[in-house]
């Protein structure tokens, strides 16, 4: 089931306190839907699409979204990277319908456009009509030209193995919208080496795709909620940890350092706290130090719609893609390098089970999402509390906090103009 408002909002307007207070219409509103596919996912951003690993082979291709807007990544017989609207500039048809493939051209199963892997447009079958003996008739105006019907192309940039691309050509370089701090985080991971695919699951979540972008900027939630991660002390409001962001609130890092297993008096007491809990398979819980610095966790969100995980030696990209007001799909990469040993590659396939669709851990936060939106559709006129921690978007060295959900409305509201 759908959760969005039965009807459009025709005044917006933000409670006076700002962005310790979410008004739910951001939520459930048809026309802020649309405009956030505008200004946000089709305007001056960086979105994430794929792996470069994804896409080893001249021809190679994959489908995917910015936003809703579908979207084919490709490499050409040169190497280059692509991005193209999925859209027939005929009728609006799919051209690919394909998830991943290897391609020389792409032709629309509708009337036969025919386009490179580019993007260009090759060929329009009965271009100069037909002959029926006596004359010609039919076909496109003389004055129709090919150059000027291909495919929507969008600007490319591959940064390290990840591939972002931005409607907009005029974007600044990736690492310049990061900024250096959020950078530090992103080249920690993605530091230069060859990437290896491991695996991709995507899910179906009926609530809001912002939920989920603010579910992993908030830390609060994470050492209640999940009662795998408390019980067995891989993410505890007890450890060192911090929450950091880039100036204009967008990008966030959640992270941490794994302590002792056994909770501190201070959080002794949480429900969600099981200290009978016992593995069957205690190896789950291994790890080995492989970056730069000392975090065993590091969660960053980069706006608008891409989390990059790791949680010990697992690590994913999710892909937010909405689907309306009320639903959006979840896409998870699994990855490791190109030059990890038997060992390595089969912890991180091991600890990918504490994520995705079903993992012991995020399958809470899908529940929680979902149970938002319910809530939330029920009196579209209130608003959401933002207060944990105080009232403004500052760093902090702690995790008992909502400042990076704060900071994300800050350039939210700047974004969309509201």
């Amino acid at each position: 089931m759908t959760e969005t408002m039965p009807v459009t909002l025709t005044k917006y307007s933000w409670p006076k306190e700002g962005v310790s207070r979410v008004p739910y219409w951001v939520y459930l509103d048809q026309h802020i839907y649309e405009m956030e596919q505008e200004k946000i996912f089709r305007g001056s951003t960086w979105n994430y699409v794929g792996l470069d690993a994804e896409l080893p082979n001249p021809g190679d291709f994959k489908t995917t979204a910015v936003g809703d807007t579908p979207v084919i990544i490709t490499r050409d017989k040169q190497g280059e990277l692509h991005a193209i609207v999925n859209k027939c500039a005929h009728r609006g048809a799919r051209v690919c319908r394909s998830p991943y493939g290897n391609a020389s051209h792409f032709t629309c199963i509708y009337h036969q456009w025919n386009y490179d892997l580019k993007g260009n447009l090759l060929g329009v079958p009965f271009r100069k009509g037909v002959s029926d003996g006596e004359r010609r008739v039919g076909g496109m105006p003389d004055d129709f030209s090919l150059s000027d019907h291909g495919l929507h192309k969008l600007k490319v940039e591959s940064v390290n193995g990840v591939i972002f691309v931005s409607f907009d050509h005029q974007m600044a370089p990736f690492r310049e919208y990061m900024g250096e701090l959020m950078w530090y985080y992103f080249d920690r991971v993605f530091d230069g080496r060859p990437l290896r695919v491991l695996g991709t699951v995507s899910q179906k979540v009926a609530g809001n795709w912002k939920l989920m972008f603010e579910n992993i900027k908030d830390p609060y939630h994470a050492s209640l909620l999940h009662v795998f991660l408390v019980s067995f002390g891989l993410f505890r409001a007890d450890q060192k940890s911090k929450v950091e962001m880039d100036e204009a609130g967008g990008h966030a890092v959640l992270a941490s350092r794994k302590g002792e297993q056994k909770a501190s008096a201070g959080t002794a007491e949480i429900a969600q706290l099981k200290t009978d809990y016992t593995l069957h398979d205690p190896s789950l819980l291994n790890r080995r130090k492989e970056f730069k610095d000392d975090n065993t966790v590091a969660m960053q969100t980069i706006f608008p719609g891409l989390i990059v995980q790791q949680q010990t030696n697992t690590l994913a990209m999710r892909q937010i893609l909405p689907q309306g007001p009320g639903n959006f799909e979840l896409v998870w990469d699994f990855f490791g390098y190109a030059d990890d040993d038997a060992e390595m590659n089969s912890m991180r396939l091991k600890q990918a089970n504490l994520m995705g669709p079903s993992g012991l851990v995020s399958i809470d936060d899908t529940e929680a999402i979902e149970m938002c939106q319910k809530g939330i559709v029920a009196e579209p006129d209130g608003y959401a509390l933002l207060e944990m921690g105080g009232r403004d978007c500052q760093n902090e060295d702690h995790m008992v906090t909502e400042t990076a959900i704060r900071a994300f409305y800050k350039r939210y509201r700047k974004v969309m103009g509201l």
